[in-house]
């Protein structure tokens, strides 16, 4: 089986989807499938709208429309493989998509109205006239049946594996931070975990470990929070460390905290886990069915409610070890090994059709 893949998106910089890109082109050929990568080097990072959106548009156009296809022909491949909701209009061989998630459906306040209009409009069409729809959780593949009509036949459902290699043995002082790792996109609902962090702050009578945000955060979006509060820096900001920075990161938290609004699915909770880091997170279904019983939950909309959780794993080592050895254990049921089998899955339906 030859397949062209639609790489693109990797040239963005590390991303979750970059992420999904590069591990599962890693476990594809183990199963005898030819990858064949494709990139649209003419397409610019997102615009934010004006005329830089509307020339990357026509770019995306021209490639999905134009090249895409072509480069499908000349490669002979069995069929293309979106890793994004996309389509070619008029493509040689079968099509396949995957969804991460319909976030700007679910939590639309939280999005561009004109990115939000586009993005329901062509990513639904993709997905119905797609052969084969990958989804990466169970509640992205109701999101995509309830909502964009998609056959329950037509969609697989193939789970991530850990986001990056994690050193399981690195020792785990753990209790120097809470963790934040991701950008500060509205849904990712970074001031509330800025708000609650505060608010341990203030009800606290013992030394509060300080929040690190490690991503891309705009510094004025935690100005308020980063004072001195009597026991160091509140909130530090760490511009996208590197794996190993990542990894010490990680080895020195008390917890990661995942406040999103809204997630297909929780790839930085998993990578947590796995390394053995207790997760408290957002009450939300992505983020529910990533980390089971292994996660404590919080409100999304009660600052107070994530403060009393916070304060509540900050002050029990045994709450903490607990949690450690049970997320170990919960992540051990992801793999990227397994997501690749259920592309394979996918790949074979959309042959079959």
């Amino acid at each position: 089986m030859r397949v062209l893949v639609d790489t693109t998106f990797a040239l963005r910089g590390p991303t979750g989807t970059g992420v999904y890109l590069a591990r599962l082109l890693d476990e594809l050929p183990r199963l005898g499938v030819e990858v064949v990568e494709a990139q649209n080097e003419a397409r610019r990072a997102p615009a934010g709208g004006g005329w830089r959106s509307g020339l990357n548009l026509g770019v995306d156009t021209w490639w999905t429309s134009v090249e895409l296809p072509r480069r499908a022909r000349a490669a002979r491949a069995d069929l293309i493989h979106h890793p994004l909701p996309a389509r070619c209009p008029v493509a040689p061989v079968p099509q396949v998509v995957t969804v991460h998630d319909l976030a700007f459906e679910r939590v639309p306040e939280c999005f561009d109205p004109v990115f939000r209009r586009f993005a329901s409009v062509t990513h639904r069409a993709a997905a119905r006239h797609a052969e084969a729809v990958i989804c990466v959780s169970r509640t992205t593949a109701l999101d995509v049946r309830a909502r964009w009509g998609v056959p329950e036949e037509r969609i697989v459902v193939a789970r991530h594996g850990p986001g990056q290699e994690v050193d399981t043995s690195r020792p785990r002082p753990g209790a120097a931070h809470f963790l934040y790792i991701g950008d500060d996109e509205p849904r990712k609902n970074l001031p509330l975990l800025l708000e609650a962090h505060r608010a341990l702050r203030a009800m606290s009578q013992t030394a509060v470990p300080p929040l690190v945000l490690a991503g891309t955060v705009d510094p004025l979006i935690a100005s308020g929070s980063a004072d001195r509060d009597g026991h160091g820096r509140a909130v530090r900001l760490v511009d996208r460390p590197e794996p190993e920075a990542l990894a010490t990161l990680l080895a020195d938290a008390v917890a990661l905290v995942l406040p999103s609004l809204f997630e297909g699915f929780g790839l930085t909770a998993l990578e947590a886990m796995a390394a053995g880091v207790p997760v408290i997170a957002a009450r939300s279904p992505g983020l529910v069915e990533t980390c089971g019983d292994a996660a404590l939950y919080a409100n999304p909309h009660d600052a107070n409610d994530l403060a009393h959780v916070l304060d509540r794993v900050a002050g029990d080592a045994a709450l903490r070890r607990d949690m450690s050895e049970r997320g170990r254990r919960h992540a051990a049921e992801f793999s990227w090994a397994r997501a690749a089998r259920a592309h394979v899955q996918a790949y074979n339906l959309a042959l079959d059709g």
